[in-house]
């Protein structure tokens, strides 16, 4: 195949991964409105569930094979049940001082964005059947879902992935930003009472232990085992070629090339 004459099978995948791209931030601000809307309303499982389906829009623009679909999907599935597992027995024993936003994290830095935000945003649903529905799962899907976004976003072809210290910095700082995006409504409210700054802020402040014991879970996690889960999630990448790897490697195949790992 000829690299300055892509075949149309080429430019339509490189559209759909465009447009893909495109649709993050209309269903990031979905996810805020809609979440919002279901503070007062009881039905955060349902909305939670058409959360999930509209994060699917992007992840599946990417693919035109069924197998392929088929094979990611699974993927997402194994990831986000890893980062479930993981997150129920620390709940019980240390809320907030579990290994989920590193799983997600993680799995955004492999395996691309938009798997950062599917396995994010599956695992706050899943975890809380077991663990307890409410306003606030909406919140939890939008805030790990954008935590493995932005890894894929800002990690999956960048050097520094390999480097333990700037993927803790960026664990550390979800570790804040997690625990914001959730006090978000707690903040409206109090400021729809008060109208004071004063009264926001500290909302912000009662919440800061929790914060600082999610940062630090997530610095623990990526320090220990980023090294060995990245090198095993990617020899499975390099192997079966999914997610964001798909476009260079059916390139690499069209030229007798294996693909390669960043």
């Amino acid at each position: 195949m000829n690299p300055d004459n892509p075949s149309p099978s080429s430019n339509s995948a490189l559209k759909r991964a465009r447009i893909a791209k495109w649709l993050i931030l209309p269903l990031a601000i979905g996810y805020v409105v809609l979440a919002y809307l279901s503070v007062e309303r009881g039905n955060s499982l349902l909305i939670g569930l058409v959360l999930v389906l509209l994060s699917m829009i992007p992840f599946l623009l990417r693919f035109e094979r069924k197998e392929r679909k088929a094979r990611e999907l699974m993927l997402i599935s194994v990831m986000a049940a890893v980062a479930t597992v993981s997150r129920i027995p620390f709940a019980t024993l240390l809320p907030g001082f579990t290994p989920v936003t590193f799983v997600v994290i993680i799995s955004g830095v492999v395996f691309g964005a938009e798997a950062g935000w599917m396995v994010g945003a599956a695992t706050a649903l899943v975890s809380n059947m077991f663990l307890g529905q409410g306003p606030w799962t909406p919140w939890q899907m939008f805030a790990w879902g954008m935590a493995g976004y932005t890894a894929g976003l800002f990690a999956h072809r960048s050097s520094w992935r390999r480097g333990r210290l700037p993927l803790a910095i960026f664990g550390v700082a979800w570790g804040f930003l997690y625990g914001w995006i959730l006090n978000v409504t707690l903040a409206l409210d109090q400021w729809a009472q008060t109208h004071s700054w004063a009264a926001v802020i500290g909302k912000y402040v009662t919440g800061l232990p929790f914060e600082i014991i999610h940062a630090s879970a997530n610095l623990f996690f990526i320090l220990v085992f980023s090294p060995s889960w990245i090198a095993l999630l990617e020899r499975y990448r390099k192997k079966y070629g999914t997610l964001e790897r798909i476009e260079s490697t059916e390139g690499e195949r069209a030229h007798g090339q294996a693909p390669a790992v960043n």
